[in-house]
């Protein structure tokens, strides 16, 4: 099964870039499945129906959330009736947080994935535990037996944390990969137990800008600790940045495991493709 995962779509610069280039790599990577990260993609601050409805109209059959994810009042009501749009599993579960953290998702040809999304909890908004909300749908839904693939995504600031779920996953889950810091890292790699993995995807988004913002106001504010204006998502052009993973149909785990840089500023150090194209 071939699929992608894109980091964290900033703004109307990164939407275009999901709109831009999502289409032509699902046909000419034969792409079976796609999971894209929203929760910046409403000016940078959450997202709304209607911009959900555009991604999934691009080929997005998954949208996951993270610490932004109710930043837009709509998304409540969104998450509770949108299945496939994602919040993190580990709110607690007092709370009474809408919709759910898990989707299970069957592609063209029948085949079922597991999605499940958490948020850490170093240098984050306090959240229940990530690893035991991960662990209680590895043993409750398992590879080959129950689905063809597992997917996990962890939103958080700490790299070791992100590291952590990694290897906690290892020959359990056919792909692991973080999001949040919007800077995509030089680690993708598949792990001893056949897990694809990467620290963080990146974001799809302007690069010429700090992590997805225009960069006026993050450089005043960190130059002088004084508020000039609201952040707002820069416009320029937009690199697509996340991971390409394969899995063997048999054994659930990724075969190869590649990161993709497409457009904007990135192109000019990185190949618009680090895939080799079928």
């Amino acid at each position: 099964m071939n699929a992608i995962f894109l980091g964290d779509v900033v703004g109307r610069s990164g939407r275009d870039a999901i709109a831009r280039y999502l289409p032509e790599l699902i046909e000419s990577l034969k792409l079976d499945f796609v999971v894209v990260n929203g929760e910046n993609s409403a000016g940078g601050f959450g997202i709304t129906e209607k911009i959900a409805n555009g991604l999934f109209a691009a080929g997005v059959d998954v949208i996951t959330l993270g610490n932004h994810a109710f930043d837009q009042s709509e998304a409540i009501g969104l998450v509770a009736r949108e299945p496939a749009v994602l919040r993190p599993a580990n709110y607690p579960a007092a709370a009474g947080v809408p919709g759910r953290g898990t989707f299970l998702h069957t592609d063209a040809s029948g085949r079922r994935i597991l999605v499940v999304t958490v948020m850490g909890q170093v240098y984050m908004e306090p959240m229940d535990d990530p690893f035991s909300a991960v662990e209680k749908e590895l043993l409750s839904c398992e590879l080959v037996k129950d689905v063809d693939m597992i997917v996990v995504e962890i939103h958080g600031e700490a790299t070791s944390e992100k590291t952590a779920m990694g290897h906690f996953c290892d020959g359990r889950a056919s792909v692991v990969f973080g999001t949040h810091t919007h800077i995509p890292t030089a680690d993708a790699r598949v792990l001893s137990g056949g897990t694809a993995f990467i620290t963080d995807l990146g974001m799809c988004g302007d690069y010429d800008s700090v992590i997805g913002m225009d960069k006026e106001e993050p450089v005043r504010r960190f130059a002088t600790r004084l508020r000039g204006s609201r952040f707002k998502p820069a416009d320029g052009e937009a690199s697509l940045s996340g991971l390409f993973v394969s899995t063997d149909d048999k054994t659930g785990l990724a075969v190869r495991c590649e990161p993709i840089r497409l457009g904007g500023c990135l192109a000019e150090t990185i190949p618009s493709v680090k895939v080799a194209l079928p």
